[in-house]
């Protein structure tokens, strides 16, 4: 086999070293750029088990690297971005509150919670229950992206009701009992995969007109069309 099984593990090295660099430009004040490092870092998330699949070669070794992988970029990264968000507002009222920020840390104690219950429970091998990493870093991650391009929308996104309700909403949205569509798909036909194509064709309108602000729509999209396609099956 050769190198052939070391090549799905560090295109995962790739996701951690994009969360780590990340972290880096957030605390030198770059919010934008450590937004971007997460979807540097899902763009190597995708493609390991893509290669893994391709390549035959997944390991238990290569599961449990890829979850310590997410946790850096979709767990520490996005609380990371959320704390760094709430320090502007804090500034920006000038009240200087030391505890305030740190609630985006919960983020992180609860991406890492939801990645543990991944790894052994066998329900979410075709869908996810709770919001996913990823999805969650996406949303947080959207903020700065949304503030560099769309500027006036800074008065309602640097508000600290908004940003703690984040971080404590998604907290709970990581490891609630909510089946998720996915998008693995064991076929590619309609018949069985109408969320996914839903969530696709949804997702796609939605990136078309408003771009990056179509970002934490997409997370909303995804639970609504897990519900209202559940509730239709029942």
């Amino acid at each position: 086999m050769g190198i052939k099984k070391h090549i799905p593990n560090a295109i995962t090295c790739g996701n951690l070293i994009s969360g780590c660099i990340g972290i880096s430009f957030c605390f030198e004040g770059d919010l934008f750029l450590g937004a971007a490092m997460i979807l540097v870092g899902a763009t190597f998330d995708f493609f390991d088990g893509f290669a893994a699949r391709m390549l035959k070669v997944s390991s238990p070794m290569g599961k449990e690297l890829d979850s310590l992988a997410d946790m850096v970029t979709f767990g520490v990264l996005p609380a990371v971005i959320l704390y760094q968000l709430l320090l502007q507002v804090e500034l920006l009222a000038d009240t200087h509150t030391t505890y305030l920020p740190y609630i985006a840390y919960l983020i992180a104690a609860f991406s890492a919670i939801r990645l543990a219950n991944f790894n052994i429970d066998e329900r979410q091998s075709d869908g996810f229950i709770g919001v996913p990493t990823p999805a969650n870093a996406l949303l947080i991650g959207s903020l700065p992206l949304i503030l560099r391009y769309y500027p006036e929308f800074s008065p309602y996104i640097l508000n600290k009701y908004l940003l703690i309700g984040i971080a404590v909403v998604m907290s709970y949205l990581l490891n609630a009992e909510i089946p998720l569509v996915s998008l693995k798909f064991k076929n590619f036909g309609w018949k069985g995969n109408e969320p996914r194509y839903t969530l696709i064709g949804v997702s796609a309108l939605l990136l078309i007109f408003l771009q990056v602000a179509a970002l934490p729509l997409i997370v909303v999209t995804q639970v609504l069309v897990s519900v209202v396609f559940r509730k239709s099956n029942d």
